[in-house]
């Protein structure tokens, strides 16, 4: 197991993450398109209400840790998550790779294979992003758009599988509107990436708990990483899954989080905000009977344990 974790600020021993920690984040993004403006959260006009989010949380619910999955050509801005972190006193963990689909920047069409993009990313996380001060903690977003991935979605999961397993980093997955995880995860794995260092992404947005146990029987976390976003689904529906993903003992594999991708979401514009994991849907969990313990298994310890190592390491 990795002692330390790689974050905006410098290596921090896991053992000082005593708060939960939100998993699946942006922080700075620019996925703006001619038919979405909208996906942005630019730091010199965003960053103050992210920060000021991240500082209520930290003094209200104890966030410690906020994992940032703005990867390549998606507007990723290291300068400023740093900033972020050192301001609201909240640790942030950079991500490296590529997105999916369209969002897919020229250099992935342009690489020979996944090899190249491997050697990109490994570059990447061992010398700095741009070469600077913040290395990478994690590989993510990567994924997919459908049941299947394309060619080129092929070549960025292969690339994150090679670079995760040349650094010790795990890898968060984008399987969009939930489809297509069990893709996935066989293409990771049959990259010699273990299991248990794949996050498959935005699972609560598919109603289907066969998949979901599956995905933990073989060894992945399952995230349930939209919370709050109502447009998608209701969190009824998330809450109902969870608790059968819990049921069928599978504590130990998710992963929640509230995946804010666009300035609207923010508190300070109206929106659901960070804190809707905390302040709303957790208090829905324990009323329908999840315990304390499995709050802090899912919330702080599962998402430490994938970061560090992905097994079955113990943290207190």
């Amino acid at each position: 197991m990795n002692s330390s974790l790689r974050t905006a600020t410098g290596p921090l021993p896991v053992s000082a993450v005593r708060g939960p920690v939100l998993p699946h984040e942006h922080l700075a993004l620019d996925l703006t398109r001619r038919t979405d403006r909208e996906a942005v959260l630019r730091p010199d006009v965003h960053g103050r209400h992210v920060t000021a989010e991240l500082t209520g949380l930290r003094e209200e619910y104890g966030l410690a840790l906020v994992v940032e999955l703005t990867c390549r050509g998606m507007g990723r801005d290291p300068r400023a998550l740093a900033r972020i972190s050192r301001e609201s006193g909240v640790t942030v963990v950079a991500g490296t790779g590529w997105y999916y689909g369209s969002f897919l920047p020229p250099e992935v069409h342009r690489a020979a294979d996944a090899a190249h993009l491997a050697e990109v990313l490994v570059r990447e996380i061992e010398d700095g992003i741009a070469g600077g001060a913040v290395r990478p903690g994690v590989i993510g977003e990567v994924g997919s758009g459908g049941e299947r991935p394309s060619a080129a979605e092929r070549r960025v999961l292969t690339a994150a599988a090679l670079a995760a397993t040349a650094t010790g980093l795990s890898v968060t997955t984008h399987a969009h509107l939930g489809v297509g995880g069990p893709a996935q995860l066989e293409l990771l794995t049959g990259a010699r990436l273990p299991a248990h260092r794949v996050a498959i992404g935005h699972q609560d947005l598919l109603d289907d708990h066969a998949v979901h146990r599956a995905l933990a029987a073989a060894g992945a976390y399952v995230a349930f990483d939209t919370i709050g976003k109502e447009r998608y689904t209701d969190d009824g529906t998330r809450l109902r899954l969870l608790i059968a993903l819990l049921e069928a003992g599978f504590a130990d594999r998710v992963l929640l989080s509230c995946d804010i991708s666009r300035h609207a979401y923010l508190s300070a514009e109206g929106g659901h905000g960070y804190g809707h994991l905390f302040r709303s849907f957790l208090p829905r969990a324990r009323a329908a009977g999840v315990g304390d313990e499995v709050i802090d298994l899912i919330t702080r310890r599962n998402p430490l344990r994938f970061l560090s190592d992905g097994g079955s390491t113990r943290i207190g």
